[in-house]
């Protein structure tokens, strides 16, 4: 070994017995995370990011499966002819994701979770392999939520900074043995698959749009006759401004 090499390696320190007994996990999304999967709710729509696109390469078509007592979302790829397959990038060769919108699904995912309409909410995911199949496993309990208010000119301001539930505030994440437990889960016992299908344009104003019921979205017709309410949730002493991440 020449006196360069000496010098460019690190001292390693043996410790036998440590162990990680009291450390949590920080949790990812306190950090930048542009290529790392999530899936975005966003104004009755929903997409995946790049990332997802770019890591299962041979499939343009999803199901999405969604477990409500776990409140766990998987996006499973597959074939065209599946049954409640849709597109999730464009036909195209750079293959861009989609926004579909959905606002039966999207209404049944805000009144399962108690989400305000209104907001954005961004989750980061997991690749998975299970028995050979690929697919992202989302967590929506873990959901970055992006407000948007209405300023004194009446103009509509979207924060680009989320803000994280309150359980968040006093931790930097689960410990290390609840870390490794969070994964260990059976993904299609109890899932329902949802189908995605495109709804015609309608015009409408996300901040005066009021928190949907389940029983008002129909898959077939989406009723306007609904009075608007300003587009404030009812949870607001419940999340917490984020710690300077994006």
């Amino acid at each position: 070994m020449n006196e360069q090499q000496s010098k460019n390696e690190m001292e390693i320190t043996d410790i036998p017995d440590f162990n990680f007994d009291g450390y949590q996990v920080v949790r990812g999304e306190f950090f930048a995370h542009l290529y790392e999967p999530s899936i975005t709710f966003n104004n009755y729509k929903v997409a995946v990011n790049t990332a997802c696109i770019r890591k299962i390469p041979d499939f343009d078509f999803i199901q999405i499966l969604v477990h409500p007592e776990k409140k766990k979302l998987t996006v499973r790829p597959c074939s065209e002819d599946e049954k409640d397959s849709f597109r999730w990038c464009s036909a195209t060769k750079k293959r861009t994701p989609k926004q579909i919108t959905c606002r039966p699904f999207f209404a049944k995912i805000a009144n399962l979770m108690d989400w305000n309409p209104d907001y954005r909410y961004k989750m980061l995911g997991k690749l998975v392999r299970s028995n050979g199949e690929l697919f992202f496993v989302f967590d929506l309990n873990n959901a970055e939520i992006f407000r948007r208010t209405i300023k004194d000119d009446g103009k509509v301001k979207s924060s680009r900074t989320p803000v994280y539930p309150e359980s968040w505030k006093n931790q930097f994440g689960l410990s290390v043995e609840e870390h490794k437990k969070a994964m260990q889960i059976n993904f299609f016992d109890d899932y329902a698959v949802f189908s995605l299908q495109a709804e015609p344009s309608k015009p409408n104003s996300p901040i005066n749009t009021p928190k949907i019921k389940e029983s008002e979205a129909n898959p077939y017709e989406q009723s306007n006759t609904t009075t608007p309410t300003p587009g404030i949730t009812k949870n607001d002493d419940t999340l917490l401004p984020t710690y300077g991440c994006n």
